[in-house]
């Protein structure tokens, strides 16, 4: 039987063990849960991590529509179409009261034609499972004098050990670890986020984590900017510094610029280009994502 520690790494339990026993702290007043009550747009998108956030970096806030005295969820279906790869995701994330968020997404990365001159196979595609916990540690996104700060983990699952290996990376499951500090100045209608992420994954660990140009993690920043034009559509951009680890698939920070409109208080529909860089050897990785997102 494989131990414990193999399926869930340590790194992964404190920051699920903080969530739980925020979950069950919130839950302690005896009121009733409620859905609905965030301003429309201020749980944002889903990250192809699946966390609550923009398209790249996770923000401080809480999956769903709930308020502190509320539940909410959302689930996602993600596609990013680039010059030479497919990328597609699901997922979904339940937020607690506004304090606590537990998250799931499946991504599936299709090297296309390009699989065979990898020597993979065409249509070759990585797979990974994350499994990810945050907890909103102090502040709030839009009211009192303190911005909304939170913890998070996502613990990485892959299913291409012999591959990512065979690539030179170290294992195939990981955890990343992160803290994002997230503001809405409602004056100027602008949300602005930073994360800093403790990471080693290669291509979102897709390729695997650590490599032969190093093993160990890298302190990552991440940021983002909206801009809200209306209620139901905002713009902005986004940024996520990337490890280089590989040495024969080079790895560049990545960019996007995205547009966000809340079809009504459940749905979302996102569309943003984004700049990858060079992935698995390919450079120049640019093209189009799309995600419809639907929650409560």
């Amino acid at each position: 039987m494989m131990p414990a520690r193999r399926l869930i790494p340590p790194g992964f339990l404190p920051i699920l063990a903080a969530a739980l026993l925020g979950a069950g702290a919130t839950a302690a007043p005896a009121r009733p849960l409620t859905t609905g009550g965030k301003l429309l747009l201020t749980n944002g998108i889903s990250t192809l991590d699946g966390a609550a956030g923009g398209g790249l970096a996770p923000w401080a806030v809480i999956a769903g529509n709930g308020t502190d005295d509320g539940i909410g969820a959302q689930a996602q279906l993600t596609r990013v179409v680039l010059r030479d790869y497919d990328y597609r995701g699901i997922g979904v994330a339940v937020g607690f009261r506004d304090r606590v968020e537990l998250s799931f997404a499946r991504q599936s990365f299709d090297t296309n034609r390009i699989g065979a001159a990898l020597g993979l196979g065409r249509d070759y595609r990585f797979v990974q499972n994350v499994l990810g916990a945050k907890v909103r540690l102090a502040g709030d996104l839009v009211y009192g004098r303190m911005p909304a700060v939170a913890l998070g983990a996502q613990l990485k699952d892959g299913r291409n050990d012999a591959v990512v290996r065979a690539l030179g990376a170290r294992a195939d499951r990981d955890v990343d670890v992160y803290v994002s500090a997230s503001r809405l100045l409602l004056a100027h209608s602008l949300l602005v986020n930073g994360t800093l992420r403790l990471t080693r994954a290669n291509q979102l660990g897709l390729l695997g984590f650590g490599g032969d140009k190093g093993g160990g993690r890298m302190l990552a920043f991440e940021g983002s900017a909206a801009w809200q034009l209306s209620r139901r559509l905002a713009i902005g951009g986004e940024y996520r510094m990337k490890p280089d680890r590989l040495g024969i698939a080079r790895e560049d920070d990545w960019v996007d610029l995205f547009a966000a409109w809340a079809v009504n208080r459940h749905v979302t529909a996102t569309i943003a280009y984004v700049d990858l860089g060079e992935i698995a050897t390919r450079p120049r990785q640019r093209g189009v994502l799309v995600q419809l997102q639907a929650g409560f």
